[in-house]
């Protein structure tokens, strides 16, 4: 009588972030959001070329506004992510393959975090090619940029696309979390500058408006405190409780 003795060996974190990484670009949404950021991307460098002034053909100038797009548009990649696992039927698989939901969603926050300094990446890589060639056409051509702009641009990128998970794994639904995405923070910053009462509070948990020094040189002590208590409540609140929901719900 032989017996055999079967052990379930636990996949590597390293590897399973890799996974999720790949899974991004393997369903069509996400394969044609991803082209069209890069587009979009090459699309800002083409505008100054085209119709900026020669002293804003800048290293700095084309990195600053190409990040634009990705921040914009990374985020619902960031929400295909997690909704995916249940609009296209997959979670039973996942789940299955690696029982322990927590590792999984952490992966895809690494995963997020990855593409966003991909991006970001991407971005200074595409800014130095419109850079020379701007230099070629009478532009400016300076290379100089500040150093806080660089991981300023990747904490930027990096904040909305986990933003986009934390929306994702809350919801569980893709139009709903996508449209909430976008329309609550906007009608947050609608209500901030209309209703006076509510101006103070806006400064604080407006996540545009605290994330726009981060466009910025030079951040100050008092725009980091408002940009960490906008984050805990626009990011890692729907992330907490987003996980909450994925540990708990059911697959079928």
């Amino acid at each position: 009588m032989t017996t055999t003795t079967m052990t379930r060996t636990s996949l590597p974190f390293s590897r399973l972030t890799w996974v999720e990484l790949r899974k991004l670009a393997d369903t069509r949404a996400g394969f044609w959001l991803l082209l069209v950021i890069g587009l979009a991307t090459a699309g800002t460098s083409a505008i100054i070329l085209g119709w900026s002034e020669d002293s804003e053909m800048t290293f700095q100038g084309f990195f600053s506004f190409g990040l634009l797009p990705s921040a914009v548009l990374l985020p619902v990649l960031g929400v295909l992510s997690v909704t995916s696992e249940w609009s296209q039927r997959t979670a039973l698989s996942t789940f299955t393959l690696v029982p322990a939901r927590g590792r999984v969603l952490v992966a895809k926050i690494g995963a997020g975090a990855l593409i966003a300094i991909a991006a970001t990446v991407a971005t200074a890589l595409l800014s130095a090619v419109a850079n020379v060639i701007g230099r070629g056409i009478g532009g400016d051509g300076s290379w100089h940029v500040d150093g806080s702009l660089v991981w300023q641009g990747l904490l930027l990128e990096v904040i909305f696309v986990l933003m986009g998970v934390g929306f994702g794994a809350l919801l569980q639904n893709t139009p709903l979390a996508i449209v909430l995405y976008f329309a609550l923070p906007m009608v947050w910053s609608l209500l901030g500058s209309m209703i006076k009462g509510l101006h103070q509070a806006s400064e604080w948990l407006d996540i545009n408006v605290t994330t726009t020094p981060l466009s910025e040189i030079g951040m100050t002590s008092g725009e980091y405190a408002r940009l960490g208590v906008s984050v805990a409540v626009w990011v890692l609140l729907p992330l907490a409780a987003g996980a909450v929901r994925v540990l708990r719900r059911e697959v079928s």
